[in-house]
């Protein structure tokens, strides 16, 4: 018969050790608060946008081509805000901030061409009258976008 070996000492592992406890995200970040209902806005315009401008891309492209075109361009740059503000690396938050300044630099040159020269505008963009059509939110969406932005950046 053998004798019953002593249980081994435990190993000191240099592996971290996983907890049960969920780590929970900053609380500057956009997974939480304010920072999940700005990512919720974009979100919600990158959809409408995108599938605003395939619709009329592929049904009546010919009656308004600069204006889908246009609401086609805006949808990709809800698109990219959208990912970068959630992804939140420091990379990510400066191409979010690129993004939302080329957001409003096209809502204030989109609403001004389109009020100075209704002709080029037959059916409405996103950004035309400055987002009128959308209760002026492409206008103000950007200036919110930023200020959470530069808040982040100062904390960081």
């Amino acid at each position: 018969m053998s004798e019953p070996t002593a249980p081994s000492e435990p190993s000191a592992s240099t592996e971290p050790v996983a907890s049960s406890q969920p780590v929970s995200p900053p609380p500057d970040s956009t997974r939480t608060g304010a920072g999940r209902l700005l990512v919720a806005v974009y979100a919600l315009f990158a959809l409408a946008a995108s599938a605003r401008a395939g619709v009329q891309i592929a049904t009546k492209f010919h009656e308004a081509p600069v204006a889908y075109v246009l609401s086609a361009f805006a949808g990709l740059v809800y698109i990219l805000a959208t990912v970068t503000l959630a992804n939140g690396s420091p990379l990510a938050r400066r191409i979010a901030v690129v993004s939302c300044s080329v957001e409003l630099v096209g809502v204030l040159a989109v609403g001004t061409w389109s009020l100075a020269d209704p002709a080029t505008f037959p059916d409405a963009t996103v950004w035309s009258g400055y987002g009128s059509g959308y209760g002026f939110v492409p206008l103000v969406l950007p200036v919110f976008g930023l200020l959470w932005l530069r808040r982040l950046s100062r904390r960081a």
